[in-house]
């Protein structure tokens, strides 16, 4: 039984390192990670439990110490007490809905793993883990590699065509790959913690003369880079530039005594930077000022310019200043994370010791968002992370959290540092060793700068606490650090008696009701899924039997309940028109009553907010009393989103469709100062404008506003379009052409 546990715990851990970054599924409400988390929830109790059964048989429990313990410990007291104190405690203990990494169960689930590695876990095996995860990671890029050229194994597995027609526009892995992790950003994080660790494996076969086995890891580095290069992650090339510096400084130290013929003697190393060169050289890289010198910027600089006559002119000015352009023609993305970092420091400024709850980034950006993310091409876009690792912990945990969090960073890196420090200095230390020590830390070192730029996702966390353990395991500093809980003295015999099948049965059954509680959650997301996009697809009497049967499965989950109050509003709204008023008003009931509850239970949730306004505002043309509700509802959500100019939009119109035309043009007015280049908010100022000044008859009788109302018309035409058909049919109405 022993032994058919501690494989189980080690088949586990190979499969960690393998299924996470290659899972997924088309039939759940996120693709990519919300799979990656759920399978290492499961393989996370898989663990623990043959850990625990492992111990029963053997009658005491080894935990493993590190020297890591105390800033773990202290980062997770941070993350439960930020948790306990959230602004949305659901939020917090899960994580946000579809990805649910970062929430806390997730963090505790990594800081499971890490002790359950290293108090498991012997240095031998190492190399076989190490294997597994380059193993993955060459699933993955060669998985990715032919999206490049238009051919997708995803679409293949989605829709049978092996093309990209599987994927929107905006979202194009021709022009960014991203294989199976989901993102250009997240999988060009993934290569680059790959790469020391391929670049070590290629050296540590050649060394052992094995050219076989060194020139597949070759090739499978650069199958690495030549990925990494396809997804234009500008904070990859940043990351890898860091974790190179990383390994070849650490290398170039362990022959600091025989630098002179260091070339000589490290020819492979050598050979495997200058490949990584020549390949930028020919493929390019995401930055122009590197591209400049590549073999396509010089054949560009080179090749004669035909002259362009200049382009004509407009004589209207731009509503907005000019933005720098992404990929796509929307804003550069740099541009628009520099908005959302300072949203996260405002949002921090606001709860500076614990945030504002573990995940609950979303709800604190909205409430700090810059009036300036308007002018971008992503200004209605819901922003769940700070797009920087280090301020989404200091918006969401405070202070304390962010600090707990880069002292365990820190104080790893410090240890380790000392440590390899000390093995170069000693004859009897293993050369490969060092070189795996550095490979480890320059993969650890790249996953902190691409944090920087981005967020982690499942398998760069897996990586970011299990690092540590790899590294501690292979310098031989848990040798003599183990605190043994149960009897001091445990039985030498391998037989287990009859307690001791109870103990395991206790554990197994355990076990077995953590995976169907996640079983059944992976469940009820399949079928919001299918929900969500029949609703989304106009189908909603068909979306209405599996959003039931989601929330019947799941009644904890508020997303499904939110889904639902917005299917049971409009299929209420179609049978009144249809005077099916029985069926209609049970709808209507069932949509207000959910929506109340969701916002009563989550009232900082500004999302359930506006699903209540548009619920509401549905249901009024049978209930009238509805619109003031609404307009309460949008003004809540006015208070928790100021910046937001649809909101405010919003907010102008159910105040103007109220009666309240004047409070109508101030959320109006403050709409157009948040964006001046909403063209509806013109719009419908016009109209407000147009509505105050003329009586009952249609007569003006308030000719500045009447002006006033011409002017918003005029400015559509002058700065959108001099062809505007709703504001040249405003002005042929009040004879003001």
């Amino acid at each position: 039984m022993f032994s058919f546990l501690d494989r189980l715990l080690r088949w586990s851990f190979f499969a960690l390192f393998l299924l996470v970054p290659l899972v997924f599924f088309s039939d759940t409400s996120e693709l990519f990670e919300f799979n990656k988390m759920w399978i290492t929830f499961g393989l996370t109790i898989i663990i623990v439990g043959a850990w625990v059964g492992k111990s029963i048989v053997e009658k005491q429990f080894r935990l493993q110490r590190t020297p890591l313990d105390i800033p773990i410990l202290l980062f997770l007291l941070s993350q439960l007490v930020s948790t306990i104190f959230s602004i949305d405690p659901r939020i917090s203990w899960w994580g946000y809905y579809s990805r649910f990494n970062g929430g806390f169960l997730s963090l505790f689930s990594y800081v499971l793993l890490y002790y359950a590695f290293v108090s498991n876990v012997t240095k031998k095996q190492i190399a076989s883990y190490v294997s597994a995860i380059l193993l993955g990671g060459a699933a993955v890029a060669l998985w990715g590699l032919p999206s490049h050229f238009g051919y997708d194994p995803t679409c293949f597995v989605f829709r049978g065509t092996l093309d990209v027609s599987c994927w929107t526009f905006a979202f194009q892995p021709k022009v960014r790959i991203f294989s199976t992790l989901g993102q250009p950003d997240w999988l060009a994080a993934y290569l680059v913690a790959l790469i020391p660790l391929a670049i070590h494996a290629t050296l540590h076969f050649w060394k052992e003369k094995r050219k076989l086995w060194a020139g597949i890891f070759f090739l499978t580095t650069i199958l690495f880079y030549v990925d990494l290069i396809y997804t234009r992650a500008k904070s990859g090339f940043v990351g890898l530039g860091f974790a190179l510096l990383t390994l070849i400084g650490m290398v170039v130290w362990t022959h600091r005594a025989t630098l002179k013929s260091f070339f000589k003697q490290q020819v492979a190393f050598v050979g495997i930077l200058a490949s990584l060169l020549v390949i930028t050289f020919f493929i390019g890289s995401p930055f122009d000022q590197i591209d400049r010198f590549t073999f396509i910027g010089l054949r560009q600089a080179l090749t004669p310019k035909v002259s362009q006559q200049a382009a004509p002119t407009s004589d209207s000015k731009p509503t907005t200043p000019a933005q720098p352009a992404g990929e796509f023609g929307g804003t550069d993305s740099g541009k628009i994370r520099l908005y959302v970092w300072e949203g996260a420091i405002k949002a921090w400024l606001s709860h500076p010791i614990i945030g504002t709850g573990v995940e609950t980034f979303a709800f604190a950006y909205y409430q700090n968002r810059p009036a300036a993310h308007n002018l971008t091409s992503e200004w209605d876009y819901l922003y769940n992370k700070a797009h920087n690792e280090y301020l989404n912990y200091l918006a969401t945990t405070g202070a304390f959290g962010l600090g707990t969090y880069l002292v365990m960073i820190v104080f790893f890196l410090f240890l380790a540092k000392k440590r390899w420090y000390k093995d170069s200095k000693e004859e009897d230390v293993s050369q490969d060793r060092q070189y795996l020590v550095a490979a480890l830390l320059a993969a650890y070192v790249g996953t902190l700068v691409t944090n920087f730029f981005g967020f982690s996702v499942v398998i760069m966390n897996i990586f970011l606490f299990l690092i540590p353990g790899f590294v501690f395991l292979v310098q031989d500093v848990l040798t003599t650090k183990k605190m043994v809980l149960f009897p001091k003295n445990a039985s030498e015999s391998i037989s287990v008696s009859g307690f001791q099948w109870v103990g395991l049965s206790g554990v197994g059954l355990v076990s077995l009701y953590f995976l169907s509680v996640l079983f059944n959650m992976w469940s009820s997301d399949k079928l919001y899924a299918l929900g969500y996009n029949l609703d989304h697809a106009g189908e909603y009497q068909t979306a209405y039997t599996p959003l039931h049967q989601a929330v019947q499965q799941d009644q904890a989950e508020p997303v499904f309940q939110d889904e639902l109050s917005i299917n049971d509003a409009v299929l209420a709204a179609a049978l009144a028109q249809q005077n099916n008023a029985t069926t209609a008003a049970q709808l209507a009931e069932e949509a207000v009553g959910v929506s109340s509850s969701l916002v009563a239970s989550h009232p900082n949730n500004v999302t359930f907010w506006k699903s209540r306004v548009r619920i509401l505002y549905m249901l009024a043309p049978q209930n009238p009393n509805y619109y003031a509700e609404a307009l309460t509802a949008i003004q809540k959500a006015a208070s928790l989103a100021p910046t937001d100019a649809k909101i405010a939009y919003n907010l102008g119109l159910i105040y103007g469709q109220s009666g309240h035309l004047s409070e109508a043009i101030t959320a109006l007015e403050k709409t157009v100062q948040l964006k001046p280049d909403y063209k509806d908010a013109y719009y419908a100022l016009g109209l407000f404008y147009h509505s105050l000044a003329v009586d009952s008859s249609g007569r003006i009788v308030d000719a500045a506003k009447q002006q006033k109302a011409v002017d918003e018309m005029h400015y559509i035409l002058d700065h959108f379009s001099k062809d505007d058909q709703q504001a040249n049919q405003a002005l042929k109405a009040w004879g003001a052409e």
